[in-house]
């Protein structure tokens, strides 16, 4: 049964599925599309780690493809609801290698009651980069790296497209078989492995290299796990190789699997980390990456919006925007007010200082489009509440740390001002997001009687901490209540050492 659409948009309610046999774990995936909104409704995943049932001769143990088999056994129920034709079955690199993978194909195919794809590498980075697309929309030029159990995906991409990619045969789940076997951690094997991934690297960096990328992103696996301990430690920030040191010194420190003790790694994660780990240090030294964010998505939502081909060319950022307007009874005209003043003043700061960056104007963006989304709960609060809310609901379109990041604006948009929110940021990071903070708040305050016609045509100087706004002649005294507002914000500013003149 195929969707019902009208002019490229889905309008009857349609469930999909994408199921992805990686070397390391099997996950399925299921959404439901209605009216173009992607809706994620089930998510399993099983640690399978179909690589480690390799032999030196790439066949398959029997022990492997049981554990495989018993995990679609567990999928097949739930794809039996799914309309054939809404369904993505794929297999990545230990069944791209495994000498004996027909056998394994055809029960699971028998199993699932679906055909199976063993798709070539660049397929999968293909279809890895069309997920972080999806999920993570960025400017320019970017460089997503997907470290699986036997295979690593570079892709240098825009926007949609890629235009540069490459599948290497490593990945965390080989690596931890050939260079920590037993579970044994040392600099020596750490070494090994490190020399092993700068060997695979050699032919292929040089390319990478050759391209002008402005964002790295990491899709699932080691990255996240990576972006779970910082969060878990409180730090709110990229993924930076002093931070892949540090946890690299910590595994050694901790000498063997069973003893490894990193806050925020879950347990499940703890015998492929070192593996997953050099690898990643190996990319981040030989491609010369400052820094990386977590991706929203990766194979599997490649997968899915592939199938949704009607919804390729919309932009994830503006329609992420609008349906949570609409999901919280946002007002969407004063929200957009307050949008577009913000990001004139932005554009002032931005041309008066070095502070911005690519990401700027989309966390201001989205943090001023949905600074009300709290009054969907109450008012007194709404900050709060709204912070409450975008800490757990899901924004497609945004990485992790630009999710974050528009969490504590909106969090920070009135009353006091809490600059701790901010402390746990990268000291890169921090001026940036207080200043976007300012220009919130005074956003908010000019758009206080919630009609453009009473919005004026403000002039921001910046010299240091010292902000002066200067207003057209006469603007202040014929608004008294939005001068007391601009007095008390003046106020609130030089509590915590800002200063704002209006004049």
């Amino acid at each position: 049964m195929q969707p019902v659409r009208h002019h490229n948009t889905v309008i009857q309610g349609e469930y999909y599925a994408a199921v992805d046999l990686g070397s390391n774990s099997f996950h399925m995936v299921v959404v439901h599309v209605v009216n173009g909104s992607v809706q994620i409704i089930g998510k399993v995943k099983q640690k399978v780690r179909l690589a480690a049932g390799l032999n030196e001769h790439m066949e398959l143990d029997d022990a492997s493809m049981q554990r495989g088999w018993q995990c679609l056994q567990t999928f097949s129920e739930r794809l039996q609801d799914i309309p054939r034709s809404n369904i993505k079955v794929v297999a990545t690199a230990t069944l791209r290698l495994a000498t004996n993978a027909r056998k394994f194909i055809q029960k699971a195919e028998t199993i699932l009651g679906h055909k199976l794809e063993v798709i070539s590498g660049k397929e999968e980075a293909r279809q890895i980069y069309l997920g972080v697309a999806y999920t993570s929309a960025n400017q320019g030029n970017t460089l997503v790296i997907d470290i699986g159990g036997a295979s690593t995906e570079i892709i240098i991409g825009n926007d949609m497209h890629p235009i540069h990619l490459v599948s290497t045969n490593m990945g965390c789940v080989t690596f931890m078989e050939r260079y920590f076997p037993n579970g044994d951690i040392s600099q020596q094997n750490f070494e090994a492995a490190q020399a092993r991934a700068n060997g695979l690297l050699d032919d292929v960096v040089d390319t990478f290299l050759c391209f002008d990328w402005h964002n790295c992103l990491g899709a699932s696996g080691t990255p996240q796990a990576i972006t779970e301990i910082l969060v878990a430690q409180g730090i709110s920030d990229a993924i930076r190789l002093d931070y892949l040191y540090s946890l690299r010194d910590q595994c050694i420190e901790g000498g063997h699997i069973d003893t490894l003790a990193i806050k925020g790694l879950e347990a499940s994660r703890k015998a492929i980390f070192p593996s997953g780990l050099a690898i990643l240090i190996t990319l981040f030294e030989r491609l010369h990456i400052r820094n990386m964010n977590i991706s929203g998505g990766a194979l599997r939502e490649g997968l899915i919006y592939g199938m949704l081909d009607n919804l390729q060319e919309n932009d994830r950022r503006t329609q992420t925007l609008n349906q949570t307007m609409k999901r919280y009874h946002i007002d969407q005209h004063h929200a957009e007010s307050v949008r577009g003043l913000a990001l004139r003043l932005c554009h002032q700061l931005c041309a008066q200082t070095t502070l911005c960056h690519l990401d700027t104007e989309a966390v201001l963006g989205a943090a001023a489009t949905l600074h009300e989304i709290g009054l969907h709960i109450e008012y007194k609060k709404h900050h709060e509440h709204g912070a409450y809310i975008l800490t757990y609901i899901d924004l497609p379109g945004y990485t992790k740390l630009q999710r974050g990041a528009i969490r504590d604006l909106v969090q920070c948009h009135r009353m006091g001002i809490k600059r701790e929110l901010f402390t746990h940021y990268h000291e890169e990071v921090r001026p940036m997001l207080e200043n976007l903070l300012r220009v919130l708040r005074i956003a908010v305050v000019l758009c206080l009687r919630r009609q453009n016609k009473h919005i004026p045509e403000v002039e921001l100087s910046v010299s240091d901490d010292t902000w002066t706004l200067t207003f057209p002649e006469g603007w202040l005294s014929a608004h008294p209540l939005i001068n007391a507002e601009l007095a008390n914000e003046t106020w609130l500013q030089h509590r915590v050492g800002w200063k704002l003149v209006c004049q």
